[in-house]
Formats: structure tokens, sequence, C-alpha cells
């Protein structure tokens, strides 16, 4: 059987830092008066006759079972003493500017994965510390002293490690992963909790009984190999604390996507377009986050059998406006040719991708007659 050597690279010592709830931590921050209270940024339903989709909400607003891409009429409906804010979002993006000078103060290996979370290489850093973990503590300690708000960290020696750690102990929370201790922390995961696993290959690991980390580690590297291809290769090193990327820098994204495997078939015109919305708003949000504006956007339908169709939009301005990417993503979908198959998935992607900040740069400068 074909069989690839497992190297390990223990020497990196990375830091994932992800900002706690982060819009609504910002509005509440700004307003003390939302504080105890549930926060909701999107568009509030009783204003727009039922339409919006939520971006995110504090934790406050999470016990009610509220999340990112809900429909706002839904978290009413969960929540009808939620604050709907439509958000501030050159605001957050400012704030976020602001956690990443503190990050550079650290280091300059900083890779942004959206406007609140990020990977920092600190092996070797700025203060010359051989404490990882002190590091992240101080950085806690700086982003609460002078932005007054809180953020999670995990520390490991890679980043998919990291990533889960800053998950672990939310919010506010730090947590360290040793090389030693990677196999048993992840062994005790649910397979749901693994970064990179999406809904659809979950499906097809508890059709062959894994359910937590353990029972894939039990999996042979070439079982996976032909369940996933190349992702059952890193799945398998995953399974064992395994994943020697190095944090990039200077990290292009050429597109922002979401799509969606749906085990009941979508067939009405309003479950459909319903679908396209909330994938929209996760790109919309995806946009926003990574500081990045689109000028083409593509939807993707396939039907029962199987059969795979993608047709894309270019727009006369790049945008991240999550009404415009809406009204092109139904658009699109309303020239496919009639067809009465059921639909088991659709996506909704932006590419073309411009750098936003570059753009509000310019506005700004124009706004002040430079």
């Amino acid at each position: 059987m074909l069989e690839f050597p497992l190297i390990n690279d223990t020497s990196r010592k990375i830091i994932h830092i992800d900002m706690d709830a982060f819009f609504a931590a910002v509005e509440e921050r700004d307003n003390p008066s939302l504080k105890g209270k549930p926060v909701v940024i999107g568009s509030d339903p009783r204003k727009t006759g039922g339409r919006g989709v939520v971006s995110t909400c504090n934790y406050e607003a999470r016990k009610f079972g509220i999340h990112s891409a809900m429909s706002s009429k839904e978290a009413f409906e969960r929540c009808p003493q939620a604050v709907f804010i439509s958000g501030n979002y050159s605001k957050y993006r400012e704030v976020g500017y602001q956690v990443r000078e503190i990050f550079k103060r650290y280091t300059d290996l900083v890779e942004p994965m959206s406007i609140d979370e990020a990977y920092l290489d600190v092996t070797e850093n700025k203060i010359a510390s051989a404490s990882a973990v002190k590091i992240a503590k101080l950085i806690q300690h700086d982003i609460w002293k002078e932005l007054s708000l809180t953020c999670s960290a995990g520390v490991s020696y890679n980043k998919f490690l990291a990533k889960l750690a800053s998950d672990f102990q939310k919010p506010a929370g730090l947590t360290l992963i040793l090389p030693d201790e990677a196999e048993s922390f992840l062994a005790d995961l649910p397979i749901e909790k693994f970064h990179g696993v999406g809904i659809k290959s979950v499906e097809r690991l508890h059709e062959i009984g894994v359910f937590t980390g353990k029972d894939l580690q039990e999996v042979s590297e070439n079982q996976l190999i032909d369940l996933f291809g190349r992702f059952g290769y890193d799945l398998y090193r995953k399974a064992r604390g395994i994943s020697n990327s190095a944090v990039k820098p200077n990290r292009i994204r050429k597109s922002i996507g979401s799509e969606r495997t749906y085990a009941k078939l979508l067939f009405s015109e309003e479950d459909i377009k319903a679908e396209l919305s909330k994938n929209a708003q996760r790109v919309a949000d995806a946009l926003i986050k990574n500081q990045k504006s689109a000028k083409s956007i593509v939807i993707k339908v396939r039907y029962s059998d199987f059969s795979t169709l993608t047709k894309r939009h270019s727009l006369e301005v790049a945008t991240q406006d999550f009404t415009l990417i809406e009204r092109q993503a139904h658009a699109i979908f309303d020239e496919l040719e009639e067809n009465q198959s059921g639909i088991r998935l659709l996506g909704v992607t932006a590419t073309s991708l411009e750098d936003q900040s570059i753009e509000l740069n310019l506005l700004e400068d124009r706004e002040q007659g430079k």
C-alpha cells in the first residue's frame, strides 16, 4: 500500500488571535447601554419587511440559538428583545487596523485571516521572549487596555492547532497545546470542531463511523485518501497534530465563496433564493473581514442528478455590499434555464478581488479635497 512519511515540524511557536464577537463587542464598547443585552449585527426585520440576514451577534444573543447567516426574521422570533444594529463596517475596519498594529509590536510575521483574526509566528520576536504564552498574554493585555476589547488566543507549534486552541476557551481564553499533548487533545474533539473539515466532509466521515478525533486517528491513510483525495492526505496528518504550513504575511486571496449542500432538495424559488441570500451574506461578511471588494459574482448550482452549472456577472464597480451581492446572485439564478430537478447544492463566490483599504483611502482623500 502507498505510504507517505510523517514529518512533524515542532520548532515553530505560533499564536492564533481571534477577537471575541468582534463587531458586536465594538458596538457594546461604544454604547455601554448595550451591556448585558442580546446584540445582533444585521438588518432589523421589523424595518425591512422581514428581509435581512444576521452578520454576527454577541454571546448573549447566542444563548438564544442565534448565529451568523440566520435570517433576521428567525433571529427576531427566537429573541424579540434583541437589539438589531445594521453595522458600521468602516469603524470595525479601523479598529481591526489598531489590533493589527498591536500584533506588529511583537512580530512582523503576521498572517491576517480576516479583520478580526490572525496567525503570528513568534519563534523569533521583537521582545526576545522564549515564551509564546507570555507574548499571547501581552497581546491580550494590550488589546484590553488600549481598545477595551477581548480576544482569545491559541498557542501551539502549528497554525492548525493554534486555531483550534483559540476556539477552546472563548471568550478571553488562552489555550496552549504542546507537541506531546496534540494527539490526546485532538482525540477528544468532535470531528465537527476540526478546522477545515466542512459539513459535507463531516457527513462522509460520519458514514464511516468517524465522530471524534480518536475515531479519525484509527482510519488508515489510504482509506482517507480514497475517500477525499489530497484532503485525505492532509486529514490523516492533522489528526496527529501534523500541519507544516508556514505563517505567510503576504497571503493573497483570489476569491471568497460560500456554498452549502442540502440533505433535503430545494425546489421552490422562495427557498432557493433564501439560501442564495444566506450565502451572499456570508460572502459579504467575509469580504468585509478580509478588507476586499469584488468585481465579479459567481453562483454554482448542483441538481439532484449531480449536474452542475456555474454562471457569473461582472460588476461596474467593485463592492462588498450584501444587498448588491444578493441582487446579483438572484439575477444570475433568474437567467438559468428552468430545471425541474431539485437542487442539492448552492454556492455564491466573489472574484476579481480588490483591496478595499486602498479604495477607502482614495475616497477619504477625495472627500478631503486632496
